[in-house]
């Protein structure tokens, strides 16, 4: 029997003494994290948020098997909320479409989570009316015609089922429910809401597909209402990711189980709190990247030396710098890139690695 086959679906229930002294270390975390934020310029608020949901939409999306690009993902959310990056990208339907359904829920998370706003969001996400080869539903919830809804995991070939939604004939009335429920006030702390309306969503499975996508951007605004600000500074999506395995198992055991929900429960607010714990590294990662740009910009660099230490600082940059790759990024010659690179050794911008000739190397600066 699944979990909505049970006789008190969706009458969720948990052991609240059990989950006390984790809700109350989240909050504090979450207090915490968020005074941090609140201490930075408008200008790294930003940043910081624009790092975090590239991330949330690049992992939601890894989840569901499907990569999409981090530049242009960045380069999307960018060009929404307003901010100048280094080496802009253009960006194809599938990365605007969930990059505008992330935005939405966390950047208008006091807006009533409706029936067509999630047909909205289920339109932008497949603006082509497909998923990959096959035509689906669109805007609507999935149909009779379609069958039943069986949630997989894993290759094409080697899918393990975790479970199986309700039929069709009930959607409307399930989502009804569920709608009513989340716009609700019955007291629950908002962060259990999230972890709840994510459970719940998953188990309707009310689309075709990108129930997940959907469902983790639910669980965004509950918790973007839960702190009462539009920036996100830590990803629920990326710690799903990492803990991808555990995540389908968490759920499987929860829909063969009953809507006494304390074990997943406990397993969300644990997963909140390495997401938390995540977001202090990128913080530092911006703080120093700040510091850094205040220590250049007491004397003006030229624009090849802008490119490549903007290049330097981006995630995926492998290796050192080095005379030949220099010229090559910043299309410049060998000499032109060995004045560059002198000139920001000088300044303490450029560390020299150990060894000399044809392998001199250069790093930046790592404290400051």
């Amino acid at each position: 029997m699944w979990i909505h086959e049970h006789h008190n679906w969706p009458n969720f229930t948990w052991d609240a003494g059990k989950l006390a002294s984790k809700l109350a270390d989240i909050r504090h975390r979450q207090g915490r994290l968020l005074g941090k934020m609140e201490g930075l310029g408008f200008e790294l608020k930003r940043e910081a948020s624009l790092s975090t949901l590239t991330s949330d939409v690049v992992k939601s999306s890894a989840i569901e098997g499907e990569n999409l690009n981090p530049k242009e993902v960045r380069s999307s959310i960018a060009r929404r909320l307003g901010i100048d990056i280094a080496s802009p990208m253009p960006v194809n339907q599938d990365v605007e479409g969930i990059v505008e359904i992330m935005l939405d829920a966390t950047q208008q998370s006091s807006k009533p989570l409706t029936k067509e706003r999630l047909f909205d969001w289920h339109a932008a996400l497949f603006p082509t009316g497909r998923s990959g080869m096959r035509r689906i539903t669109v805007g609507e919830w999935r149909t009779v015609e379609s069958g039943s809804m069986q949630v997989v995991s894993g290759p094409v070939g080697r899918e393990k089922v975790h479970f199986e939604a309700p039929n069709a004939e009930r959607l409307e009335h399930e989502m009804t429910k569920f709608l009513a429920w989340f716009e609700g006030e019955d007291g629950i702390d908002p962060v259990l809401r999230a972890g709840i309306a994510h459970l719940w969503f998953v188990t309707i499975h009310p689309f075709e597909d990108g129930n997940g996508r959907i469902a983790r951007a639910i669980a965004d605004m509950a918790l973007a209402r839960a702190e009462g600000m539009p920036y996100r500074f830590y990803s629920l999506s990326s710690q799903f990711e990492s803990e991808r395995k555990d995540y389908y198992d968490q759920l499987e055991k929860q829909q063969r189980g009953t809507p006494e929900a304390t074990n997943w429960l406990e397993w969300f607010l644990g997963c909140l709190g390495r997401a938390i714990s995540s977001a202090e590294n990128t913080l530092s990662a911006i703080l120093f990247e700040a510091q850094l740009w205040e220590k250049i910009n007491r004397q003006s660099v030229n624009q090849r030396q802008r490119l490549i230490i903007n290049r330097m600082l981006e995630d995926d940059f492998k290796g050192h710098m080095n005379t030949s790759k220099y010229a090559k990024l910043a299309k410049c010659s060998t000499d032109t890139a060995l004045r560059d690179i002198q000139n920001l050794k000088s300044r303490g911008i450029f560390i020299q690695n150990p060894g000399g000739g044809r392998s001199t190397s250069y790093r930046l600066l790592d404290t400051i």
